[in-house]
């Protein structure tokens, strides 16, 4: 099966190198990769040229504020993936990143991991090339309290511990939270593309706020009855250190969705058909 990976950016080409450079490295290699970038950042599309040993695809929008949303239903229409998985533009990825999403995939499931959060100094051997995500996966248990100790405001270390699908530890994770609702993950979930057109994909007319990546489309894809299952310990992948960014609030967000809600709204007007 066809895997899309579609990568949201945004004028940071040092952690789209560490990803793409995780992307060599990944066990299961039937892929294409989208950079969906929210601007036309003339850096961006330098290096992304220069990629020629992987599959690449660029879509590119006006510079005019924040637009993931729009930025993201650009990639899913240039897709030719049966399968989507959507990562931020700062999260390098476990060799066997893909492969398990594909394993845990099913017609009627999002599938969506978690992050680990690393600290300062971490993110930063890895930008400056000291050290490599593949390095840092398989010595993680080694490193893990120097790990911890590093991303201590960040938490979520514990996240970079693997188990394999549907193994004994899997199973036992799986009973005791088979009564807890899963929240999806934005930088870190997956779904077959059908599933995305059933919504509409991301909603535009949410604006810039960080509800549209994962909130708002949980309860539109249960909606239409699909399940979202958890990843964590088995979809990993590393989550750059950036200082905090203060969260967008826009005035009647939340009103607008619990009217979508009222209104059964679960196809979003605004989205990948408008």
């Amino acid at each position: 099966m066809k895997v899309s990976l579609i990568i949201a950016v945004y004028k940071d080409v040092e952690a789209l190198k560490l990803i793409i450079e995780s992307l060599r490295y990944q066990t299961y290699t039937n892929f294409e990769v989208i950079i969906a970038e929210d601007g036309e950042y003339p850096p961006m599309k330098e290096y992304i040229d220069t990629i020629k040993d992987l599959d690449v695809k660029h879509t590119t929008q006006e510079d005019l504020g924040v637009r993931k949303s729009r930025s993201q239903n650009n990639a899913i229409r240039v897709s030719s993936g049966d399968y989507l998985i959507f990562i931020d533009g700062d999260c390098i990825l476990y060799s066997d990143f893909i492969e398990n999403h594909i394993k845990l995939s099913s017609h009627k499931i999002i599938v969506t991991g978690r992050r680990v959060n690393l600290g300062p100094s971490y993110s930063n051997m890895l930008r400056t090339n000291y050290i490599t995500s593949l390095w840092l996966e398989k010595n993680f248990l080694k490193q893990y309290l120097k790990i911890s100790n590093d991303a201590k405001e960040e938490k979520h270390t514990e996240e970079g511990f693997k188990i394999k699908p549907f193994g004994l530890i899997h199973k036992i994770i799986n009973y005791i939270y088979k009564n807890k609702q899963i929240s999806i993950l934005g930088c870190n979930f997956s779904c077959y593309k059908q599933a995305m057109l059933d919504i509409n994909g991301f909603d535009e007319g949410l604006g810039n706020s960080a509800f549209a990546s994962d909130t708002d489309l949980e309860w539109r894809f249960r909606g239409l009855g699909y399940n979202i299952i958890s990843a964590k310990y088995i979809t990993n992948l590393f989550h750059l250190y950036h200082k905090r960014k203060e969260g967008v609030f826009i005035r009647g967000m939340m009103e607008q969705i619990e009217q979508n809600k009222v209104n059964n709204l679960f196809k979003c007007e605004f989205g990948i058909t408008q």
